[in-house]
């Protein structure tokens, strides 16, 4: 079965300062994490209103925390 690939068009948020925008490659229902951290250790994710973290260790692992 061929596998489906759409793109995600990022743009930072006005906080950061950094107006530059990105895509990001979702292939099936997948998102690699070295896209996601591009140039930072933490994203934050919005669910249902609440704010979540994303973070990268220092041992190359992901923590998620409300």
């Amino acid at each position: 079965m061929p596998t489906k690939t759409n793109q995600v068009e990022t743009s930072p948020s006005s906080s950061t300062g950094n107006a530059s925008q990105r895509s990001i490659d979702i292939v099936g229902n997948r998102i690699e994490s070295r896209d996601l951290f591009v140039g930072t250790k933490e994203i934050t994710i919005g669910h249902e209103g609440e704010a979540y973290r994303l973070r990268l260790t220092a041992l190359n692992k992901l923590i998620l925390t409300k």
